[in-house]
């Protein structure tokens, strides 16, 4: 198996930390993220994967190069001259081969069974299969709904709303590869929706798993007390 890390984001949210590192090697307890995910992935039969570099780029490289994880797996670079979105960097890279092969963000903490997500994109013959987590948010404040001549039609004090979210994390088959325009930018919602009006299969894939997109300081501080508490949860196969 092949996975696509996406590692060239900015980080703005997390400045200042971002300003001398890049997101992916922001430490999680004593492990940069991409550390703990790349053992992940390797753990679960991936035994190839491409990082896409641009803002702070060489520091990744320098530091997979000289890890331990780096020398189990093949590990190859692919540099983005431009930022070119969540799926657009996918149309530029070469070798991707006639697999399914994963996508995924290089900033998730995640206990996410690869190698199961992997079989349920294969059992459903997708497409594109989107890992996607339930989360509910809690409203403060009373809910109207109000028709367009601003009769009020309906009251809901402060409801509780579930909804399914991405995860960042994608498993791609090869025939979606002409969806994906070389060099131009297109973010993942953008081919999500493309692909659907293109009448091809999308599927969720909705494990029982923990998740945490680590997007601003306040997800890093709570990411860092779940890997503390539940660490063992996080490198299946030992350290």
């Amino acid at each position: 198996m092949k996975a696509v890390i996406l590692a060239g984001g900015q980080g703005k949210r997390l400045r200042p930390f971002t300003s001398v590192l890049p997101k992916p090697l922001m430490p999680i307890d004593d492990r940069p993220i991409l550390d703990i995910l790349l053992n992940q992935l390797h753990h679960h039969g991936v035994t190839e994967v491409i990082i896409a570099l641009n803002y702070l780029g060489s520091l990744i490289q320098s530091y997979v190069d000289a890890s331990e994880i780096g020398k189990k797996m093949k590990v190859r670079y692919h540099w983005e001259h431009k930022p070119l979105g969540t799926a657009g960097a996918i149309g530029t890279i070469e070798d991707l081969g006639d697999a399914p092969f994963f996508v995924m963000n290089g900033d998730l903490l995640t206990t996410l069974d690869y190698g199961a997500m992997y079989r349920a994109h294969q059992e459903q013959k997708a497409d594109l299969t989107v890992g996607t987590v339930r989360l509910a948010v809690q409203i403060e404040l009373g809910v109207l709904t109000v028709a367009p001549d601003g009769l009020i039609t309906g009251y809901n004090e402060k409801p509780k709303i579930d909804y399914a979210a991405s995860m960042g994390i994608y498993v791609y088959s090869p025939g979606i590869l002409p969806f994906i325009p070389p060099a131009e930018y297109l973010d993942a919602p953008t081919l999500v929706l493309n692909l659907i009006a293109a009448g091809q299969k999308v599927y969720s894939h909705a494990p029982d798993c923990k998740w945490i997109d680590m997007g601003n300081r306040g997800e890093h501080e709570r990411a860092t007390e779940e890997f503390l508490a539940h660490r063992a949860l996080y490198f299946p196969g030992g350290e």
